[in-house]
């Protein structure tokens, strides 16, 4: 009888600490707007998390930098100061380099051809690729592909000579800008307006998002619409933090996790052309339109980056990369399609 009142006491002590300890506070942080794809797909992990988790988890999204910049944010989730990140996949090099494969310009024609990298097995196998660094990857969020902008036309690889670009803190971008006989500049996120604003240096690369949601296009008198690489994010969790999880509360982030990423994605996809659009209609930039000579003067000068980067990235991956551009006969079958649809609803 004591030995049960024991075990009864035990349980009650057990059942109070647990209602005393409340949810799980999990805390995402990004360093772009709310507004962008990625911050569109942090709230709605929030959403959903807390409504598959009711009382289990609180999630806090903390966007445009507000509690890491992007030079800070993976030193904070190796610390357990951040549960989630979604970090640009340029940020990767210090723990593999096999993910600098989606810096390398010109690799991809356009969006849907990363999509199709990413979602295929070589794509998956990179999300478990620093699982020994303490990171473990749930999934890919586009941005989209990224435009060169500068107070001065580009519109050859000679127009870029001498011009100080902001990069993020890769080695294959600095090694792209240098391809045209530019001065790559690493420069933080949060900073990049500031810097563009004051002349610090002359120009950058961004998708549309980005563009137009941090008004960089108001300080920048051009905009090439170039599309010579992708700006896309994985979405990172301390390895050891997961793995301490619940298993209920594991099912159902990871439920919560997958459908806001392709929520993030379908977002980017829609938004793409719109963003486009603020720009040019808010007209403070001139947009520049390449043709078929120019961009292949573009891609021939910085096609050398591909070789220099190879034996740490690894052949079959680039390959692999490559082939992704090569669009399934059912994805040809609806270009026609579609082609020929608009064609009717013109007439």
């Amino acid at each position: 009888m004591k030995i049960l009142s024991v075990l009864c006491s035990a349980l009650l002590f057990s059942l109070s600490l647990s209602a005393q300890a409340g949810p799980i506070v999990i805390k995402y942080s990004h360093v772009v707007a709310d507004t962008t794809p990625k911050g569109q797909a942090a709230l709605k992990f929030k959403e959903l998390a807390e409504k598959k988790l009711p009382g289990k988890v609180e999630v806090q999204v903390f966007a445009n930098s507000q509690l890491f910049g992007d030079g800070k944010e993976m030193e904070a989730l190796l610390l357990g100061d951040v549960q989630i990140l979604a970090p640009s996949l340029a940020k990767f090099g210090k723990y593999t380099k096999k993910l600098q494969i989606f810096d390398l310009p010109f690799l991809f024609d356009d969006i849907d051809a990363v999509g199709r990298f990413q979602n295929s097995a070589k794509g998956r196998e990179l999300l478990t690729s620093m699982s020994d660094k303490g990171l473990i990857g749930f999934g890919y969020i586009h941005n989209g592909m990224k435009h060169l902008s500068a107070n001065k036309p580009l519109r050859t690889p000679k127009d870029a000579s001498g011009l100080k670009f902001r990069i993020q803190a890769s080695d294959v971008l600095e090694a792209q800008f240098k391809a045209v006989d530019a001065n790559p500049q690493k420069i933080a996120f949060a900073e990049v307006y500031q810097a563009l604003q004051s002349g610090v240096v002359d120009g950058a690369e961004n998708p549309w998002a980005n563009i137009y949601t941090k008004k960089f296009h108001e300080v920048q008198k051009y905009i090439t619409e170039s599309g010579h690489g992708v700006l896309d994010y994985m979405v990172i969790a301390n390895d050891e933090w997961w793995n301490g999880l619940p298993a209920d509360v594991k099912q159902g982030l990871s439920e919560a996790m997958t459908e806001s990423i392709a929520y993030g994605n379908k977002v980017a996809l829609e938004e793409d052309a719109n963003f486009r659009q603020k720009v040019i209609d808010d007209k403070k930039a001139k947009l520049i339109k390449l043709t078929k000579k120019q961009r292949q003067q573009w891609r021939e000068a910085m096609k050398p980056v591909w070789a220099k980067f190879e034996g740490d990235i690894g052949k079959d991956l680039i390959e692999a990369a490559s082939d992704a551009n090569k669009k399934p006969a059912k994805e040809k079958k609806h270009d026609k399609e579609k082609a020929k649809q608009d064609k009717a609803n013109s007439h």
